[in-house]
């Protein structure tokens, strides 16, 4: 460690010599927090560029190069007026900003950045089984075949309890009989979305929010709006049976994949199970591992 501090000290009077500037001390640490700070500013940029965001920032831009323009010709009250404005502009941003800014502290708090670390998701008896895979998938195709439309949200690590409460208390194992029940025509629960949470429908006739993406076509129709706005907002798996051609599409992370067949379905969900079972084995590890440590701990210190 001496030796690269030295290294650095070197590369640093190396730097003054050339420059004829003062000579600048280069640690360790310094190296790590230009690194960090580099890192940030290409996340930023990249979400910047990956959203709305950057129409946006391409104004600001435009306004910040004005202003530059007029302080260098003296212009000054352009100038009084962009330094009366500039507090109100730092709240018009975040207010501006607000649907991103939103969605990036969710995916900064995600599970892959800090699931090593902090687990606030469910216990393992709340994971849904194959069977209940099957059911979906039997239920769907079976609505499909009678037009029947239905919106069904499978739940992974991000609670949906603000979208539960709006809807009706279910609270039963999941069964295929049940969704079709639940879907049929002029029936008190069929409109809205059912959530479903491990094997078990908690809810009906939940209100979802619609995404606004102005990738999506125009010809989707209400229910698959909402499913691709739910999977906009969390991690979760979501099925739409259209009721006017009967054909099976699944919404997940903003995208929505449509006319999907069985074994497509049972994929996708495959994965969101074996993505949970394996999420739960890390935890287990992680919780077996602090438990020895601290019997050794115990044990030592006995």
């Amino acid at each position: 460690m001496q030796d690269f501090q030295t290294m650095l000290n070197d590369f640093g009077e190396r730097i003054s010599t050339l420059s004829g500037l003062p000579h600048v001390s280069i640690s360790l640490v310094d190296i790590i927090e230009i690194i960090i700070i580099s890192f940030l500013f290409y996340q930023v940029l990249l979400w910047i560029k990956s959203t709305r965001a950057w129409n946006l920032f391409k104004g600001i831009m435009i306004i910040l190069i004005f202003v530059l323009v007029a302080a260098f010709f003296q212009m000054n009250t352009i100038l009084w007026l962009a330094e009366k404005t500039f507090n109100v502009g730092l709240i018009a941003i975040v207010v501006i900003f607000q649907p991103e800014l939103r969605k990036a502290l969710e995916n900064l708090g995600g599970k892959k950045f800090l699931g090593y670390f902090f687990f606030f998701g469910r216990t393992e008896n709340e994971r849904f089984t194959d069977r209940t895979i099957e059911e979906l998938i039997k239920a769907c195709y079976a609505m499909g075949k009678v037009k029947t439309g239905a919106l069904i949200v499978i739940e992974d690590e991000i609670l949906l309890n603000e979208y539960v409460r709006t809807g009706i208390d279910v609270d039963a194992v999941l069964s295929s009989q049940l969704l079709i029940n639940i879907f049929e025509k002029n029936t008190p629960l069929h409109d809205g979305a059912v959530i479903v949470r491990g094997d078990r429908v908690v809810s009906a006739t939940c209100y979802l929010p619609l995404s606004d993406s102005l990738s999506l076509s125009k010809d989707l129709g209400t229910r698959h709006r909402a499913a691709v706005g739910i999977s906009e907002v969390s991690d979760s798996l979501t099925i739409v049976v259209s009721e006017e051609t009967g054909k099976v599409s699944a919404a997940f992370k903003g995208i929505i994949f449509h006319d999907v067949d069985a074994d497509f379905l049972r994929e996708k969900l495959k994965q969101l199970q074996n993505h949970n079972q394996g999420e739960t084995s890390k935890l287990r590890i992680w919780k077996r591992r602090f438990r020895n440590g601290k019997e050794t701990s115990e044990i030592s210190d006995k």
